[in-house]
């Protein structure tokens, strides 16, 4: 299974999200793409994406892949510890219990109408999610811009350290073109054209 995780008010209707479902689909592995529209709550969020990998093993599906965005890469790194499993991060938020602090209360979401209201306690959720420090960082690919223009990338190389990395001059949060390097973070998680690829231990 490929886990994608979105980020704050984000959704599955994301670019990035639709970007890589298509391309599997494309390729006839569809299948395998979950991506739960996550909780506003961080312990909550978690449970959805335990969630969904148990429910992948239960069918079958051992080989487990993340891709996380903006905050869905900060749960990607957890899951990725807990699961030992490969992992894409996107512009990962590092320490969202600071980062979201002036986003208290009811904050509106990106896709499709509706918000959600971000309480004080979902931000030491957060911190209980915290990793340290990433262990085999051969799993990890990280994907961070320059241009971002909400966190700050060299946060994000300094958390990964060892980790497989493609700095991308300019660009922005979203990661405007993404679609070049759809394929590549693909491979990464054991996809190809030709379906699944050979996973190395």
């Amino acid at each position: 299974m490929l886990l994608y995780l979105h980020g704050f008010r984000s959704s599955p209707q994301s670019l990035k999200s639709r970007l890589v479902q298509e391309r599997m689909r494309d390729w006839g592995v569809g299948k395998y793409f979950a991506c739960p529209m996550l909780n506003v709550s961080p312990a909550q969020a978690i449970a959805q994406a335990e969630a969904a990998i148990r429910g992948a093993r239960a069918g079958g599906d051992a080989e487990i892949a993340i891709i996380g965005s903006s905050l869905g890469g900060f749960y990607a790194r957890w899951l990725a510890e807990r699961h030992d499993c490969r992992v894409v991060l996107l512009n990962p938020a590092i320490h969202p219990w600071t980062d979201l602090e002036k986003y208290l209360g009811e904050q509106p979401l990106y896709h499709g109408g509706g918000s959600v209201t971000v309480e004080r306690h979902h931000l030491q959720e957060l911190l209980d999610l915290r990793v340290d420090a990433i262990s085999r960082p051969e799993r990890y690919y990280l994907l961070a811009t320059t241009g971002d223009e909400v966190l700050d990338y060299r946060d994000m190389i300094d958390a990964c350290p060892g980790a497989r990395l493609r700095l991308i001059e300019g660009s922005d949060h979203g990661i405007s073109e993404f679609e070049d390097y759809v394929d590549d973070v693909l491979a990464f998680c054991g996809f190809g054209p030709g379906g699944k690829l050979p996973r190395a231990a």
